[in-house]
């Protein structure tokens, strides 16, 4: 008698903990459930300043020749007041605002209605219907994989118009640079806001929701995993990829053809820029159905962070090297300009093959070879909310034996390539690589807390493997 209650005390004590742990997976997978006092501190901060950052480093260049400096000195001398600046910002126009709207709805309309057929005929590429991975509520969602094909009719229309037909400037972009700023705040805002009413009222998926009752997070960090609009408008893939990084290329075009306006050529510098940005920006869409699998879907929910962020702070501080260019046209020793492109390449290089190597893996199940032998790994385990048991496998050899996050040590090279091609006059074009270094230290930090909660004690395992984050033997 005795002997079967210990039994059955034991037997309640080991489901007891199995529901501890499920519980805890659940409760730490993807997005938080608690807002800590920083995390608050940190959201009000962005949501109050991040957009009055963007228009400070636009205006700077408009108004300052983009020096971040002067307008400031401006300011505390009493030169000049904040109303003066104000007043000589472009205003929002109807100009503006149109090209912005039909923007938006070409690259709706590439999105929603033609299906990809570059998977068809381009050896390689992955295109078409794609699943993503698992979601915490155990959901495997489907995407139709069209951005590379978006970006090429995008392209083969903005050439075609600026040698042949000719109905708009090349320049028109940079030319209602700051009215369409406005437009693109007012998208970002309005699709966050959405987002947001949408996850209370009509979520695509209630058991994907998260609500931590504090109101500016769940704003900017988003409720909804996955909100959707019909079988195939996703939000968080259609605003991560378009229109914001279809636009990348674009701007950067516009930007030279405003230098060769302007000085009557396009420097080597212009040139490695929208090489070397372009290269990034093809590669995402030669690999978006690879993107699936990454951290901004595979656990960020979609709030102002994404929405506004994709809208507003890409388009407008990633392309800040061209911007600065048109404004003070830099001409490299061939040297410079062939050291620049190497580092750019060796970095493209190491983050393009770093997650090929993560991609072949997982696609094979680690049944592959890395550099001529047979993958090293560690294999996890984690549960979703309905309780189901998956299992995973972290590799550790290759360059992920040299470090947990060694595709951002290429693309941090990528970033600093972009901003040496501008020189050494101003700070300005190098606030690319000092955002990068705090986004992705602290996307390396967020991810593995992540990780630690989904695998516990398998993520330990995996750390006492691999030790260092970024750059073997120092982070």
């Amino acid at each position: 008698m005795a002997a079967h209650q210990e039994k059955k005390t034991s037997e309640e004590r080991k489901h007891k903990s199995t529901q501890n742990d499920t519980q805890t997976s659940q409760v730490q997978w993807g997005r938080a459930w608690e807002v800590d006092w920083f995390s608050l501190a940190s959201i009000l901060f962005l949501l109050m300043f991040a957009p009055l950052i963007v228009y400070y480093f636009v205006m700077s260049c408009d108004q300052y020749q983009c020096s971040l400096i002067d307008p400031l000195i401006d300011l505390f001398t009493g030169n000049k007041h904040l109303s003066d600046i104000w007043n000589k910002t472009p205003t929002l126009t109807y100009r503006a605002a149109g090209i912005y709207a039909l923007w938006v709805t070409f690259q709706v309309f590439l999105y929603v209605f033609v299906p990809d057929f570059c998977h068809k005929f381009l050896p390689g590429y992955v295109g078409g219907v794609q699943e993503g991975a698992v979601t915490p509520a155990g959901v495997v969602n489907k995407y139709e994989i069209n951005g590379l094909q978006a970006w090429i009719i995008t392209h083969v229309f903005w050439f075609a118009n600026a040698y042949y037909f000719h109905c708009f400037s090349p320049t028109i972009i940079f030319d209602n640079w700051i009215p369409l700023l406005w437009c693109a705040n007012i998208l970002g805002y309005a699709v966050s806001t959405f987002a947001m009413i949408k996850g209370y009222f009509f979520p695509t998926n209630a058991k994907d929701c998260k609500f931590t009752g504090n109101f500016f997070y769940d704003y900017m960090m988003g409720i909804e995993f996955n909100p959707r609009i019909g079988k195939w408008f996703d939000f968080k893939l259609f605003f991560n990829g378009r229109p914001g990084i279809v636009a990348w290329t674009l701007i950067n075009l516009s930007y030279a053809a405003k230098q060769q306006e302007l000085y009557g050529q396009v420097t080597n510098s212009m040139i490695l820029v929208n090489v070397l940005q372009g290269i990034y920006v093809l590669d995402f869409f030669w690999n978006e159905a690879w993107y699936l699998k990454t951290i901004d879907i595979c656990h960020d929910h979609f709030g102002w962070y994404l929405g506004w962020g994709d809208c507003v702070w890409l388009p407008y501080l990633y392309t800040l090297q061209g911007l600065y260019l048109v404004y003070h046209p830099v001409q490299l020793r061939t040297a410079n300009a062939i050291g620049i492109l190497m580092l750019g390449l060796i970095g493209y290089y190491i983050f393009r093959m770093t997650n090929h190597q993560k991609d072949l893996f997982r696609r094979t199940n680690g049944n592959c070879k890395i550099w001529g032998k047979k993958p090293e790994y560690i294999e996890c385990s984690y549960m979703s909310v309905d309780g189901t048991k998956y299992y995973s496998k972290l590799m550790t050899s290759g360059f992920w034996g040299w470090a947990r996050h060694f595709n951002y040590t290429g693309d941090l090279m990528g970033s600093l390539a972009y901003c040496l091609t501008c020189g050494f006059e101003h700070i300005l074009p190098y606030f690319y690589i000092v955002y990068m270094t705090i986004l992705l230290t602290h996307r390396c930090i967020r991810d593995e807390h992540r990780c630690f909660s989904k695998y516990g004690k398998d993520w330990k395992r995996y750390t006492a493997a691999v030790p260092y984050r970024l750059i073997p033997g120092i982070f």
